[in-house]
């Protein structure tokens, strides 16, 4: 059996250097493009049977300067994305002044699947550490790692070419699903954050955004009966109208947090606020963005 190593160029003996060099525009971008990784609940038709990623409603918070590329795909997790070279390309591509928003967490586990077993070829490592294990993939064995080092490889090789990075932690799946609301963040919002932490932070030109929190804040506020309906296919995957919703949540946790991409956001929070999407969230104020 051939063993292949998958993963980006970059490496974790880069963070030093990528942290002490990084200029970021604290104004936020003009001229710039903010570029979306993640799956199908942000990749444009999300899942398909009618549904959206919510990153194809972001450019409506921004003004024509400010593009809005989605490169999320459906099906993907960090893993998969850094094996297929999505990161890299986008890396390619991006100018200095640009912004990255990161979000996965829905592929990356996968119930009692480990990398050995999954035949989807998705799920890390467990845990946040450094430490490698063995996967499968095309009959081959691969060396894969946890969410948190995807996480920070790629955040490495973007602020390598002088963009700002945003880690968002995952939306929740429908919270009505057993009859009343429920939500527990998952535990890929911890690994974001952690990772944000680790890369250096706002200081660094990384920040973190609680995607799913405030995307649990606007589904209560919502209610059951019309976030159900918004639910259309299974309770992952995302409505138009959801999705829409879900575009605003984050861009309330983008101005909430006053990092430099806010600053861009064409309403004030006091306009975003609202009985939708509700207030600005106490996180931030642990969890600075």
């Amino acid at each position: 059996m051939r063993v292949t190593t998958l993963g980006l160029a970059s490496s974790l003996a880069v963070l030093s250097q990528a942290s002490s060099g990084h200029k970021h525009n604290d104004c936020g971008p003009t001229n710039n493009t903010v570029w979306l990784c993640g799956d199908s609940t942000t990749a444009p038709g999300g899942g398909h049977n009618g549904t959206e990623g919510w990153g194809q409603y972001l450019k409506y918070s921004f003004p024509p300067n400010i593009r809005v590329n989605n490169s999320a795909y459906a099906g993907r997790s960090a893993r998969s994305f850094t094996r297929e070279g999505r990161f890299q390309a986008i890396a390619d591509k991006i100018v200095p002044g640009d912004w990255v928003v990161i979000e996965f967490g829905i592929n990356d586990a996968n119930g009692y699947f480990t990398p050995a077993n999954d035949t989807k070829y998705r799920v890390d490592c467990p845990g946040m550490s450094e430490e490698p294990c063995m996967g499968i993939f095309n009959n081959a064995t691969e060396i894969v790692q946890t969410y948190s080092t995807y996480l920070k490889q790629a955040s490495m090789l973007f602020l390598a070419r002088g963009a700002s990075v945003i880690l968002a932690s995952p939306l929740l799946t429908n919270p009505y699903q057993s009859g009343t609301y429920k939500y527990n963040p998952s535990i890929y919002t911890y690994y974001a954050w952690s990772a944000a932490a680790a890369l250096g932070g706002p200081a660094a030109g990384v920040y973190f955004v609680d995607h799913g929190a405030y995307a649990a804040q606007a589904t209560k506020l919502l209610g059951q009966d019309q976030v159900n309906a918004w639910y259309p296919m299974d309770n992952t995957h995302l409505a138009p109208g959801l999705a829409d919703v879900y575009a605003k949540a984050f861009t309330l946790g983008v101005k909430c947090g006053g990092s430099g991409l806010g600053y861009q956001v064409v309403n004030t929070t006091s306009r975003i606020e609202g009985p939708v999407l509700g207030a600005c969230l106490g996180v931030n104020a642990t969890m600075p963005i």
